[in-house]
């Protein structure tokens, strides 16, 4: 990990972003001693957005499959 002073990222800041995207995590530092961390935030993708898959049945075949599913469970 990088560390840079506060004048140094204040006048890289476009390019330690690119850094913190390459590496991982960059840090700055203060004059004071005080430590910032800068990391890209994670991209949050929704539970349900997965990939589908070609099962070789229309969809009218699969509600079939449904109803007459239900109707054993209602008997």
């Amino acid at each position: 990990m990088k560390e840079y002073s506060f004048t140094e990222a204040r006048q890289n800041f476009a390019s330690i972003l690119d850094e913190a995207k390459n590496e991982g995590v960059v840090c700055i530092k203060k004059r004071d001693g005080e430590s910032f961390y800068i990391k890209p935030a994670s991209i949050k993708k929704s539970p349900l957005d997965v990939t589908g898959i070609n099962l070789g049945i229309s969809s009218e075949e699969i509600v079939s499959s449904i109803r007459e599913c239900r109707e054993r469970a209602c008997r």
